[in-house]
């Protein structure tokens, strides 16, 4: 087996691809913060297809580790023992997968072990961009005030301690006082998180930070730093030891950090980049000033189905998403769900059909070689549910349409908290902004304890006795008759 380094590229073993370029002649353009799968799978892959297209070699990418727990010191120790290369597993839904060796990473820094070292490379003139990938709730945004949260621990901690933070926010704030007081510019701050407007959010965050830390400092950052909008799609599964086995028995590679993915990718980027950006219209990335729309699309057709079938699908013994997409019920649901509720609801940018949209996101989670799992998306719900499914339950609300399918996915929902499903097997699925309590208040008898929850404030369906009647009938059918038998009487209604 191929041990993965520079020095072993020119001797990959027979269907394993490599693009051939001088990664020597690379140079950071852009550090982005947690080089999770997604990121690997997406962002880097994108760039390292510039990069073999030529005329990039000062865009490469450092990536940054935040958090200090074993899997990120394993991660830690990997990346530089191959020389930040990795190998992707490409799957279609049909046809052997295509497996490339990713280069466009080239250095990899432990925040927890040399902060200096991070301050170091996010001040050097050469970053221009900073990126991340921080999850949909890892930005402390309050569901109520939409204000940047100072109560966090890590939050007090990196206000207290500017020069040894734990998190982008203080990692960013004093890297831009750092340029500001050596009169750099400031460098671009781009989320690729999965949400609503998330140039905005990542603005609200990382000045909210900053105005607590230091006001001339965020007021310097609302005129000088710019927080570009964007939409990104690829269904990455977590790679478990079992994958990394599979995945390099297949190469031929030890990898000790391979990723696999499907074979859809989309990115769309607002075009804000007052130092620059990649020329990454050049490999497929849609530049446009109205993300908006397709942000819309994603958001309410892909994310939010993902919802209405990881939620049932887990509650009813199902461990894969094309497994559960299989089952027919399921299937009709999300059928009826993109149909009735979430198209009619759209406009489609110009050259767009919503249903083919429709019929290529069946298609993908139907894909049984990505091995996608339920659990991986029913996880932090909390976080998903008003994101990705509360403008459809608040407008089908308003206007007085069948609510029936979005009460049956917050009654999912709430069963799915409980972490046993119908088989009497148990799950756990984290939910890192609910309570002890709200995890309680799930299985409380009366239906309002749990539609009142802060997390569901403005989507209007406590205000509903016919929603609040309908999500408390679901959920005693769940507990009494089991998901698809409840599931198939509201697809004969």
């Amino acid at each position: 087996m191929v041990q993965l380094s520079n020095a072993t590229l020119g001797t990959l073993p027979p269907g394993v691809t490599w693009a051939g370029y001088d990664r020597s002649r690379l140079r950071a353009g852009i550090v982005h913060f947690s080089v999770g799968n997604f990121h690997r799978a997406h962002q880097a892959v994108y760039l390292d297809q510039l990069i073999a297209a030529g005329g990039h070699d000062d865009w490469a990418l450092c990536g940054i580790g935040l958090m200090d727990d074993p899997r990120e010191r394993a991660k830690a120790a990997s990346f530089p023992a191959q020389d930040c290369l990795y190998t992707i597993t490409i799957c279609p839904p049909h046809g052997a997968p295509e497996i490339r060796v990713i280069g466009s990473i080239v250095e990899y820094l432990f925040a927890p072990d040399d902060p200096e070292a991070v301050f170091a490379r996010l001040c050097d003139p050469a970053i221009r961009i900073v990126t991340m990938t921080l999850t949909e709730s890892g930005y402390n945004i309050d569901d109520e005030t939409q204000e940047f949260k100072l109560g966090a621990p890590d939050i007090v901690h990196d206000l207290a301690n500017p020069t040894a933070p734990r998190t982008a926010f203080g990692y960013v704030a004093e890297a831009l006082s750092r340029r500001r007081a050596a009169g750099l510019p400031a460098f671009t701050v781009q989320s690729c998180d999965n949400l609503r407007h998330n140039g905005h959010v990542a603005k609200t965050a990382f000045t909210g930070f900053a105005r607590a830390r230091d006001p001339e400092l965020a007021a310097w950052m609302e005129q000088e730093v710019d927080f570009p909008n964007s939409m990104v799609d690829r269904i990455t599964p977590a790679t478990t030891d079992a994958d990394r086995t599979r995945l390099n028995a297949a190469s031929g590679v030890d990898d000790k950090i391979p990723v696999f993915c499907e074979d859809f990718i989309q990115w769309v980027v607002q075009d804000h980049f007052r130092l620059g950006r990649p020329a990454w219209e050049k490999v497929g990335v849609q530049i446009t000033d109205d993300v908006w729309a397709y942000e819309q699309i994603k958001l309410r057709m892909l994310n939010s189905s993902h919802s209405m079938l990881a939620f049932p699908g887990t509650i009813a013994g199902y461990r894969l998403v094309d497994e559960t997409v299989a089952d027919p019920a399921i299937a009709q649901l999300l059928f009826d769900f993109w149909n009735k509720d979430v198209i009619p609801l759209l406009k489609a940018p110009p050259g767009m059909s919503l249903e083919g949209y429709r019929d290529k996101l069946m298609e993908r989670y139907s894909n049984p070689a990505t091995r996608d799992q339920t659990i991986r998306i029913a996880t932090d719900g909390a976080s998903r549910i008003p994101i990705f499914s509360g403008d459809t339950i608040r407008s089908i609300l308003e206007a007085g349409k069948d609510f029936r399918r979005c009460a049956f996915l917050i009654a999912t929902f709430a069963r799915c908290l409980g972490g046993v499903d119908d088989k009497g097997e148990t799950f756990h699925t984290p939910e890192p902004r609910l309570t002890a309590a709200d995890r309680a208040t799930a299985a409380d008898p009366d239906p309002m304890a749990f539609l009142t929850l802060p997390i569901f404030a403005g989507l209007g369906m406590d205000t509903s006795p016919d929603f609040v009647k309908t999500f408390q009938d679901y959920r005693e059918q769940l507990a009494s008759r089991g998901t698809l038998a409840t599931l198939k009487d509201i697809l004969a209604g």
